[in-house]
């Protein structure tokens, strides 16, 4: 289904009915919010929400860990809250849970473990993600991240960065379940800061055909999507790491005298398989779903070769490894201007939202501060 949203819109879909539902529930939604019929609810510390309009991998896992260290690095400490999306089980699963390095990836979700184990700061992840943001409120952080939860409206939020994959922008620019749409690409024009992941190819991000769409869930139609200028992100592929721990780090060089097995379990493996041959690998593709519960048959390969896999497939993998298994981590990167256009804006969010709250982190309101 989902390399089917990703082709070139063609004839009506027959889903298309179901997309003029869930448009309508959106925009119903969204306005009960604006209106005030629906409450959002602060958790006491200013909160940055990374998410994206489409269903599908975007890259917002290593942009939230990007956040975290450029953050540090400007002595501001962040947490980061997560649904901890396919969670398995656990004791905890209903509540919130704070993720330790040694957490199981079913119980917390692979991409907050990850997130955890890059960056070491605070996680935690629960269903509600209010009630996650809380736990984090309680403990000695300057900013909450969110990882995803651009459509999680109850969480007020401060400063809103949405992420685009530039090889497959908005699809065929339709609304679920007709498309791969969580919202309207217009939603954009109402964002913070919007980061491309890669280059954007896409025909739905080139110059004059950028989608805003009906949020009924029509065809998306040519107009003006942005309130500024799109920022620029690339994944940056690191040195491979043996799976169980063991051995050193290896540069991908050293992976191209045969081909090699390579396997993703992840929103987009498209990009990860482009990556590596675009390093001179000979790869056998293995594509799974995101968040794939890996059993051993699913690695079990009739031969010898090596087996490379994306950082996030091995948390899931760590039980299962054998000396040939191999991730490859990646690193977001951003050019100069852009780095420091997206950072000084978040600093600014941080920094205002800080001031309008109280001891207690409770808000303030215009005239309770003027009798201060």
């Amino acid at each position: 289904m989902t390399e089917l949203w990703y082709r070139p819109r063609g004839r009506p879909s027959l889903l298309q009915p179901l997309a003029w539902v869930y448009g309508a529930a959106v925009q119903v939604r969204r306005a009960a919010y604006a209106q005030g019929w629906l409450r959002a609810e602060r958790p006491g510390k200013p909160v940055v929400v990374v998410g994206n309009l489409t269903v599908g991998g975007t890259g917002k896992t290593p942009l939230t860990i990007w956040l975290v260290e450029q953050l540090r690095g400007r002595g501001l400490a962040a947490g980061v809250v997560a649904r901890g999306y396919r969670r398995l089980g656990g004791p905890a699963r209903g509540g919130p849970q704070v993720v330790h390095a040694d957490s199981a990836w079913e119980e917390v979700g692979d991409e907050p473990l990850l997130i955890h184990r890059r960056t070491g700061c605070v996680t935690v992840v629960a269903a509600d993600r209010v009630a996650a943001a809380r736990r984090i409120a309680d403990e000695p952080v300057d900013v909450i991240l969110s990882d995803d939860g651009l459509q999680h409206l109850r969480l007020a939020r401060d400063c809103e960065i949405a992420l685009i994959d530039g090889a497959r922008g908005f699809g065929n620019g339709r609304l679920l379940p007709a498309g791969p749409l969580r919202e309207s690409p217009s939603r954009l024009r109402h964002v913070d800061l919007t980061v491309v992941n890669g280059a954007a190819e896409h025909p739905s991000l080139a110059r004059g055909e950028a989608t805003a769409g009906s949020a009924l869930g029509e065809p998306a139609l040519a107009a003006p999507m942005l309130a500024g200028r799109l920022l620029r992100m690339s994944l940056v592929a690191g040195l491979a790491h043996r799976v169980d721990g063991a051995g050193t780090a290896q540069a991908l060089d050293a992976f191209r005298a045969g081909r090699v097995h390579a396997v993703a379990g992840i929103g987009h493996p498209a990009r990860f398989f482009r990556d590596l041959e675009e390093r001179g690998l000979e790869l056998i593709r293995h594509p799974f779903p995101d968040h794939h519960p890996f059993a051993r048959g699913d690695l079990a390969f009739a031969d010898e070769r090596p087996i490379l896999m994306t950082e996030k497939d091995a948390v899931r993998c760590a039980a299962l490894a054998t000396p040939r298994m191999w991730y490859v981590p990646v690193t977001a990167h951003l050019e100069e201007p852009d780095s420091v256009a997206l950072l000084d804006r978040v600093c600014r969010c941080i920094a205002a939202t800080s001031a309008g709250l109280g001891p207690a982190g409770q808000r303030i309101d215009a005239g309770a501060r003027r009798k201060r």
